[in-house]
């Protein structure tokens, strides 16, 4: 089975190479929305290469002297956080990008579009299709296993890739036909206007992706998260005769971060601290998840103000 850092690796690869057609043919037909697909492309290829970095120090971290000890003391709270950090600036830089490309369109068509060669720019497209498709296949059956966030986001960016790249393909192909006919006066527009078209599709990506790694960055409480901890705090609640309890939930990537407090009354019998940990034990596995990836803290008090 595939790690997620290999598929990354091979993700890299493939980026790298379809970065390199896009410039390549952009400049060879003239195809302003083929060189903003290679540009694109090059950016997911350099945060790919954080994306990877950050995931190798999650993974390290959860390993027994996988990191040095002097970088074990300064990070004692481990790597999660560099995760949203890394989507937030992925999401930023992306959707700078996609935005500049939607100006320059909008630009080009109002002065009249630009004259392109449409037969390398089909030969490219065609390529990439199949690339794009080839990768989004391997990545999501791979990620079944795996279910990693990098991994699904970059599924998602080679199915975009290959549905913005396939909208290429019938564009050119269009222009391709309008060749020597009464048509002609379109040519010079299809390409700025297909960048248009290729911008618009895309702004919603980075959008997205942002909004929900700023939550995470400002450790905004997940909806989802919060139910499920309180749920099984209630049963626990009801099972031992507890006053109340308090839960405060957090996520940063893949690590999630859970506080739960419960409220003992003063007049319970006392119990061994054996007794303590086996219910610590039974609330952890209730509440569930990855333990690598979880940060759990159960405390028991008779102060509610201890809790808040």
């Amino acid at each position: 089975m595939p790690t997620e850092e290999r598929i990354l690796k091979r993700s890299l690869v493939a980026i790298l190479l379809v970065s390199m057609l896009g410039i390549g043919f952009g400049i060879l037909s003239g195809s302003f929305a083929i060189l903003f697909d290679g540009v694109f492309s090059l950016v997911d290829a350099a945060m790919t290469v954080l994306s990877l970095f950050v995931a190798r120090l999650i993974t390290r971290a959860t390993l027994a002297n996988g990191l040095p000890e002097r970088l074990h003391r300064r990070f004692s709270m481990g790597f999660w956080h560099l995760e949203p950090m890394v989507l937030t600036l992925n999401a930023t830089i992306l959707l700078a990008v996609t935005l500049y490309a939607i100006f320059s369109a909008v630009m080009s068509l109002l002065d009249g579009g630009r004259v392109m060669e449409f037969g390398p720019a089909m030969v490219y497209a065609a390529v990439v299709v199949t690339i794009s498709a080839a990768m989004g296949w391997y990545e999501h059956r791979a990620n079944r296993h795996i279910q990693s966030d990098f991994v699904r986001m970059d599924v998602h960016g080679w199915i975009m890739a290959g549905g913005v790249t396939l909208s290429l393909l019938i564009a050119f192909a269009i222009g391709f036909s309008l060749q020597d006919t009464a048509h002609v006066w379109l040519l010079p527009y299809i390409d700025p206007l297909v960048l248009l078209l290729v911008g618009l599709v895309l702004l919603p990506v980075p959008i997205g992706t942002l909004r929900r790694a700023v939550s995470e960055v400002l450790l905004i409480t997940p909806d989802d998260l919060l139910q499920k901890v309180e749920q099984v705090a209630d049963t626990i609640l009801e099972s031992e005769g507890f006053s109340a309890h308090r839960a405060y939930v957090a996520r940063a990537g893949r690590g999630t971060q859970i506080e739960l407090y419960f409220i003992v009354p003063p007049d319970q019998p006392p119990r061994r601290l054996e007794d303590w940990d086996a219910l610590r034990d039974r609330i952890g596995a209730a509440i569930g998840g990855d333990p690598r990836h979880r940060w759990l803290t159960i405390a028991f008090t008779t102060d509610p103000d201890r809790a808040n």
